[in-house]
């Protein structure tokens, strides 16, 4: 397989506001995509649509659209059913995470984390896979992250949300072999974009280097360009030194670790 051509193809792009998504958004535009940008700040990628649709000729549909709703992936392929666009590769970035020990969380944000991180991941893939398939020369990216790979205490479902997007999307990696279709699950460490804004801290990177927006979306577009794409990838070498490292623990290590690294106040 050769780099992928994304000229003449319809990339659909969640969390496309700001972060990872935008940046997504910059690269692919460069690239000759067209764009579905969603997210629900509406302002916000109206202005990038326009001004990627300038820049680079593409054409860039911005979709207003709250993600954590019941059946978001069914009600996004029917808004972009009415208004007669068809994709051909998507790119599953949007997702947050909370910080604080279960107890102590909001019951209908973490509905929300859960709705939108793992939920709208699954529907927005089930309900657009046959066609990337049938097309053949797209991407199905979906962003998960180094705390897939352990237990994060103060972090409980941000982690156990990202664990699901990376098996789940390996699976799909397997399931799609011999399509042509090339699925990857993106695994970042920390990354310089508003989620920790929304998160209310920055205190729990683990003292790891805090990568650009820019640097982890170049190693996803590399690797999804190699003749015979991995099911998944973590950017940058000391997170992937850290991420696997964690195979060589008990699973009792491994989170107690993890725990003595997370805030005390993300585990009392």
């Amino acid at each position: 397989m050769n780099a992928v051509d994304y000229r003449g193809q319809t990339t659909l792009i969640t969390g496309a506001s700001s972060g990872l998504g935008e940046e997504f958004a910059r690269r692919l535009a460069e690239r000759g995509s067209d764009l579905v940008l969603v997210a629900r700040r509406e302002e916000r990628l109206v202005r990038l649509a326009a001004e990627l649709a300038a820049a680079h000729g593409v054409a860039v549909v911005p979709v207003p659209m709250d993600l954590g709703v019941d059946r978001a992936g069914e009600l996004l392929s029917q808004e972009l059913d009415r208004r007669g666009l068809t994709v051909t590769s998507v790119i599953n970035n949007a997702g947050f995470g909370t910080f604080g020990p279960l107890h102590r969380g909001d019951p209908e944000r973490l509905r929300q984390e859960i709705a939108v991180n793992v939920g709208a991941v699954v529907g927005i893939s089930g309900a657009f896979v046959d066609r990337l398939r049938a097309h053949g020369k797209g991407v199905l990216v979906n962003v998960a992250s180094t705390a897939a790979y352990q237990p994060v205490p103060g972090m409980a479902v941000y982690g156990a949300s990202k664990a699901f997007v990376l098996s789940f999307t390996e699976a799909l990696w397997h399931e799609s072999r011999g399509t042509g279709l090339r699925v990857l699950a993106l695994c970042p460490g920390a990354t310089r974009t508003e989620f920790f804004d929304v998160l209310g801290t920055d205190g729990v990177s683990g003292g790891t280097r805090v990568q650009s927006a820019g640097a982890v979306v170049r190693t996803a577009l590399r690797t999804l360009d190699r003749r015979n794409p991995p099911p998944s990838v973590i950017p940058g070498g000391l997170n992937r030194l850290m991420a696997l490292g964690g195979r060589l623990l008990t699973r009792r290590q491994m989170v107690t670790s993890v725990g003595r690294i997370m805030p005390s106040t993300a585990t009392g």
